[in-house]
């Protein structure tokens, strides 16, 4: 199909289903080897099964590519990093690193159990912090060698958000906040890796997989919405992310919602006012910054106003 990442090497996360499976399978289409990590668990992580990920990795050969299994938890740090040598070992590099594991446990804060929190947030927030510390390594120790001028540096990662992360979903607290975790990952690790020639970037997907599908509003998608909303069309700007033409894009979140482009932009401060020093005498100050702040986001990232949101007034 193309040649966007010809001689890369790629591990993707979370690749056995869904959004991950079609990064893996564009990336190969585009000339990178790719290490194909899943766990094989069911959508709120139990269980393990290596078939999906043996599966994708059989169809990237089949189509000429090459590419390898790995079955690590991606948020069990030591096996992140066992992951990553895979890559090295196998074909002597590393350059992208695609960051797509997760699992879902919604539940509402007050239903939420102890262990429904973590989970989400260990396989989301540590799971991405896992692989990347360890490709993070890699590529400093390769720039501090000595052994490449800078326009041989290059490094990828791409990291998965939501919509629920960056503009707050019902029942998705443990999700959102994990989300939103990685959101901010994203943007400081730019910062810090940019020196090493490395972009950070992060999707914020929407698109018809195993795990929406039950989601309200989801289930009951015709066939040819669900068309619409292919998990392929999170791997397109995720493979642009990870040529040579993105080397001056990094510390982006970018909203894809089907065929629909965006990006999110950032957390920014609003309206200011001087503070009383008496409580008693805030009210009218208050009243006059939530006027004038503009409102929090739904889901589709607009404005919009609700019970639950930030109104225009106190």
């Amino acid at each position: 199909m193309g040649n966007l990442c010809e001689g890369r090497v790629a591990v993707v996360t979370g690749a056995g289903r869904g959004i991950g499976r079609e990064h893996a399978l564009l990336l190969a289409e585009n000339g990178a080897k790719v290490v194909v990590n899943d766990l094989g668990g069911d959508a709120a992580g139990s269980g393990t099964d290596l078939s999906p990920a043996q599966e994708v990795a059989g169809e990237i050969e089949a189509m000429g590519g090459e590419a390898v299994v790995n079955g690590a938890n991606v948020a069990d740090f030591d096996a992140a990093g066992t992951m990553v040598q895979q890559a090295i070992d196998t074909w002597g590099r590393l350059d992208i690193l695609v960051n797509n594991a997760g699992i879902l446990r919604d539940r509402m804060v007050f239903s939420m159990s102890e262990s429904d929190w973590d989970a989400v947030i260990d396989v989301h927030l540590k799971g991405t912090f896992a692989p990347a510390h360890h490709a993070a390594v890699h590529w400093r120790e390769k720039a501090k060698s000595g052994d490449y001028a800078p326009e041989e540096l290059f490094g990828r990662i791409i990291n998965t958000s939501s919509p629920s992360g960056i503009y707050g979903n019902v029942g998705q607290c443990n999700y959102g906040a994990a989300k939103a975790g990685i959101a901010a990952f994203t943007v400081i690790s730019a910062m810090e890796l940019v020196r090493y020639g490395v972009t950070v970037n992060c999707l914020a997907p929407g698109a018809f997989t195993r795990m929406t599908s039950g989601l309200a509003g989801w289930e009951s998608m015709d066939e040819e919405t669900r068309e619409a909303m292919s998990p392929r069309w999170i791997a397109v700007p995720t493979v642009w992310l990870c040529s040579e033409a993105a080397q001056n894009v990094t510390g982006r979140v970018f909203d894809v919602h089907g065929s629909q482009l965006g990006i999110a932009e950032q957390w920014h401060l609003g309206p200011t006012a001087v503070q009383p020093d008496d409580p008693a005498d805030l009210t009218d100050v208050m009243a006059g910054l939530m006027a004038d702040a503009q409102l929090n986001s739904d889901m589709q990232g607009m404005p919009a106003e609700g019970p639950g949101r930030p109104g225009r007034g106190l």
